[in-house]
C-alpha cells in the first residue's frame, strides 16, 4: 500500500494531536456565560448519548452535536464554530429532581463532542442525564456508579462485545444486550469501528446503501470521523450506550488491521503512519466516553485504565496494540524472553493491580487473545509467549483472574493453565472471548479454524456465530452466559439464543457448564 500524503515531521505530527489546555477544558466544562454561537436549528443529537469511565462518586457523559451525521466532510454538518451544551442529571426519568447540571462547548477541534465529567454523585445509585442545545433536547441516558470502595455487591454484571464491522451485518446484538434485565456496565473489547472502504464487495448488511465517499480507506481525521459517525449512527448501538455506561479498549482497526506500535502492516514510512495513528487515536477519543487522558498528544496516548467495584472485582483494561514489540520474524526471535506485548510500564501497572488487588475477581480486558493456540498466531500472545509468561505467573499468585477479549470473531470458552504445555498444570485464571458484533457476516458453529483451538482440552467452547456474552459476578461464583444471533446480514429481526452458559466458583478457575 502506498500513500500520496506528503511527508509530516514529528513536530507537526505531536501538534496534530496537542490540542490546547483551553479547548480541552471547555469541551468538559465551560461556565455560561463563554462564548458561542447560537447553535443551528434542527435535530442535534442524531449520534446519541453515553456515559463512561465509571466512579463511585463520577461519571464521564459524552455527546456529539451532528445534525448531518454522515456529511461527506466529516463535520456532521456542523459549522466550524463554538456551540454550548447544556446537561442534566437527576435522579428520575422525567427529570424533576436534578443533582447535577453543567455546561460544555462543543468545539470543531473535536468534532464538536463534548465530555462533561459529573462529579459529587452516591455511590451505587441511578441517575439519568440529558443533553439541550439551541432547541434540541437528546435523548436521555442512564447509569448507575460504583459502589464504595468499602462495599460487597450481592452482584455486577457486564456485557463483553467487539468487531463491529457496520456493513457487514445488523446489530442485533446490540438490540438483545439492550434489552438485558440486570446488565451494570458494557466492555467494548476493541475493534469499535473498521478502516476498510466500503463497496459492494464486503457491504453484506442488506437495506442500506452508502455513499461514494465511504469506498476508500479511512486515513485522515475527517474520515475517521465519517466512519465513528456511520457507526454511531446505528439505533441499538446507541440503546445500548444510553443503557449502561461504557468502558472500552481497541485493538487494530481502530488505526489499521494489524498494525504494531508505530509501525504499519502495509508498508507506509513511519512519520506518514505517526500521522495516521494520532488521528485515528484522536477520532477514538471524539467518540467513546473516555476520560481526558485518552486524549493523545500526536500518536502517542494512554487508554490503560482500571476501576475497583468495591470489593467485588478490580477491573484492569489493557492496550496491547501501541506498545508491543514488532512481530517477530523468527522463531528465536518468538521466543526472545524480552519481547513484551503490553511496554515495560504498562506491564509493571497490571502486576501491581494484580498483585495488591483486595477484589475477590479480578478481570482483565485485552485486545487479543491470550490462551495458547498455535505458534504462528503472531499477532495474538501466542506471538509473545514470554510476555504471557509473565502475565501467567502473576495471574498464579493472585485469585479469580478473568481475562476478556475478542478480537477473532468467535465465541471460545478456555481455561487459562500456568504452562499450556504441560496437561497437569494448574489452571491460573479463565478467559473469556466473545465473537463479533457483525464482522465477518452471519458465520457458523464451526469453520476450517477450529482444529486449532478444538485440539486443546482446555479450550471449552468454540463458535463462529454472532452475538455477545454477560458476566456475572457474585462474592460466591461468575456465570458467564454466550448469547448468538443465526444471521445479521439480513435483517436485525433475529432472537436471542443462549449458546452456552458457564459457572466458575470462587477459588476455582474452572468452567463448569451448567
Amino acid at each position: 500500500m502506498t500513500s500520496t500524503s506528503p511527508a509530516l515531521s514529528r513536530r507537526h505530527v505531536l501538534q496534530l494531536g496537542g490540542l490546547g489546555a483551553a479547548t480541552l477544558a471547555l469541551g468538559i466544562s465551560a461556565p455560561e456565560t463563554a462564548g458561542a454561537a447560537p447553535p443551528p436549528s434542527g435535530e442535534l443529537f442524531r449520534l446519541g448519548v453515553a456515559s463512561g469511565t465509571p466512579r463511585p462518586d463520577s461519571m464521564v457523559l459524552w455527546t456529539r452535536l451532528a445534525p448531518e451525521p454522515l456529511a461527506p466532510d466529516g463535520h456532521g454538518g456542523m459549522p466550524t464554530e463554538r456551540f454550548g451544551v447544556h446537561w442534566e442529571v437527576a435522579t428520575d426519568e422525567a427529570f424533576g429532581h436534578v443533582v447535577r447540571r453543567g455546561h460544555a462547548l462543543a468545539q470543531p477541534e473535536l468534532a464538536h463532542a463534548v465530555h462533561p465529567k459529573v462529579t459529587g454523585l452516591r455511590p451505587a445509585t441511578d441517575y439519568f442525564y440529558r443533553f439541550r442545545a439551541g432547541g434540541s433536547t437528546s435523548a436521555v441516558g442512564r447509569f448507575r456508579t460504583l459502589p464504595s470502595a468499602r462495599a460487597t455487591p450481592d452482584r455486577f454484571t457486564v456485557g463483553v462485545v467487539s468487531c463491529q464491522a457496520w456493513y457487514h451485518g445488523h446489530f442485533t446484538a446490540h438490540r438483545h444486550l439492550a434489552a438485558e434485565q440486570d446488565l451494570d456496565l458494557v466492555v467494548f473489547a476493541g475493534d469499535y469501528v473498521y478502516e476498510y472502504g466500503i463497496t459492494a464487495a464486503n457491504l453484506w448488511r442488506q437495506g442500506v446503501a452508502v455513499d461514494p465517499e465511504h469506498a476508500v480507506e479511512v486515513q485522515t481525521l475527517e474520515q475517521y470521523r465519517l466512519r465513528y459517525a456511520l457507526t454511531k449512527s446505528d439505533a441499538h448501538l446507541q440503546a445500548l450506550h444510553a443503557r449502561v455506561p461504557a468502558v472500552a479498549i481497541w485493538d487494530d482497526h481502530e488505526v489499521q488491521n494489524d498494525y504494531v506500535g508505530g509501525s504499519s502492516a502495509y508498508g507506509l514510512d513511519d512519520a506518514t503512519f505517526a500521522h495516521r495513528v494520532a488521528v485515528a487515536y484522536r477520532a477514538f477519543y471524539e467518540h467513546l466516553p473516555v476520560d481526558v487522558e485518552a486524549l493523545p498528544t500526536g500518536p502517542d496516548t494512554d487508554i490503560t485504565t482500571g476501576f475497583d467495584v468495591g470489593r467485588l472485582a478490580r477491573f484492569s483494561l489493557l492496550d496491547t496494540r501501541q506498545h508491543r514489540d514488532p512481530v517477530p520474524a523468527t522463531e528465536e526471535d518468538r521466543l526472545d524472553p524480552a519481547r513484551t506485548m503490553l511496554g515495560a510500564r504498562q506491564e509493571r501497572w497490571v502486576t501491581r493491580r494484580l498483585d495488591e488487588s483486595p477484589a475477590t475477581w479480578n478481570v482483565v480486558a485485552s485486545g487479543v487473545v491470550l490462551t495458547a493456540v498455535t505458534d504462528d498466531r503472531t499477532d495474538q500472545w501466542d506471538g509473545y509467549p514470554a510476555a504471557r509468561d509473565r502475565l501467567l505467573e502473576t495471574m498464579a499468585r493472585s485469585r479469580n483472574v478473568v481475562v476478556l477479549s475478542g478480537d477473532i470473531h468467535h465465541a471460545v470458552a478456555t481455561e487459562l493453565r500456568a504452562d499450556f504445555a504441560d496437561p497437569a498444570s494448574e489452571n491460573v485464571g479463565v478467559e473469556l472471548i466473545c465473537t463479533s458484533v457483525a464482522s465477518d457476516g452471519d458465520g457458523a458453529p464451526l469453520d476450517d479454524y477450529a482444529p486449532d483451538w478444538l485440539q486443546h482440552d482446555y479450550v471449552k467452547l468454540y463458535d463462529g456465530r454472532r452475538g455477545y456474552l454477560t458476566v456475572s459476578l457474585t462474592p460466591e461464583q461468575m456465570t458467564s452466559t454466550f448469547v448468538h444471533v443465526d444471521w445479521v446480514e439480513a435483517d436485525d429481526a433475529a432472537p436471542r439464543e443462549v449458546l452456552a452458559r458457564f459457572v466458575t466458583p470462587a477459588g476455582r478457575s474452572r468452567l463448569v457448564q451448567a
